[in-house]
């Protein structure tokens, strides 16, 4: 069986999923997740290399996978490189959209939304340069807001005020913003709720979706016929997750199964 991997620190790979699952709905999904070292936004840079080189390399080694998916904007704007050069397989990583909200901002002021490590990120300044060097661009790194994301699959209800004190530098300044964490898509339409109809907010999930899918074809990699219920594994315990893992059920995989990091 032909798998694909998606690889997040959290469940914020899942809107990622949701996307691909539109699109593919009979390919196989392996959804892997390092809350050991959750969150990613707070790590070392050499930290989060080992731990995303060993555990996909090690997946990759044990099953089927034909394609990657870093599922974290926070990793892939930093392991890319690595992993591409350790695997012969595809490797698809999430960025900030800052192309596209350059583009159709009308007012040529627009925000990034992500972690602190991704805000801070060279490659993101980069992205800042190359794409968005007429826009004026507010940048707010929030560890708290993903935590906040990950607590709402967990039946926590997402703090209306506190969300608003996270977004409060976007607010009449910015007319599009973009979610630099797919954590954050998960809430998109909380943070819609609060900037308002005025403020466009943008994300990748579609976008990577659409590129994973290209990808299948063109390496004819596309299974049509997969019966199989997707699997999911964690690096640490998930013992006392019943909510969480029945999130998962209800949207196509097993319980979650704890594996060895790498």
């Amino acid at each position: 069986m032909k798998s694909v991997l998606i690889f997040d620190s959290g469940i914020g790979g899942l809107s990622i999923y949701l996307e691909i699952n539109k699109l593919i709905p009979n390919q196989h999904i392996i959804y892997a997740f390092d809350n050991a070292a959750f969150p990613y936004g707070e790590q070392e840079d050499d930290v989060l290399v080992t731990r995303v080189c060993g555990m996909v390399s090690a997946l990759c080694a044990e099953y089927n996978i034909v394609l990657v998916v870093i599922a974290c904007n926070t990793a892939s704007t930093l392991v890319l490189p690595y992993l591409r050069e350790l695997l012969s397989i595809p490797v698809v990583g999430v960025v900030p959209a800052i192309k596209p909200a350059a583009e159709i901002s009308q007012s040529k002021k627009i925000g990034l939304l992500a972690t602190p490590a991704t805000v801070k990120r060279a490659y993101t300044r980069q992205l800042v340069q190359d794409f968005a060097f007429s826009c004026e661009v507010t940048m707010v790194g929030s560890t708290r807001l993903v935590q906040m994301s990950e607590s709402m699959l967990r039946g926590i209800a997402v703090d209306k005020d506190e969300l608003q004190a996270v977004l409060s530098p976007f607010m009449g300044e910015v007319d599009c913003i973009v979610l630099g964490c797919t954590h954050f898509t998960l809430i998109k339409d909380k943070i819609e709720d609060v900037v308002g109809e005025s403020c466009q907010v943008i994300d990748s999930s579609k976008s990577i979706a659409n590129r994973v899918a290209g990808f299948l074809i063109k390496e004819g990699q596309k299974a049509f016929l997969n019966k199989h219920q997707h699997w999911v594994f964690s690096s640490a315990s998930v013992n006392e997750e019943a909510v969480l893992n029945q999130e998962f059920c209800q949207i196509g995989f097993l319980s979650i199964q704890r594996v060895p990091i790498f």
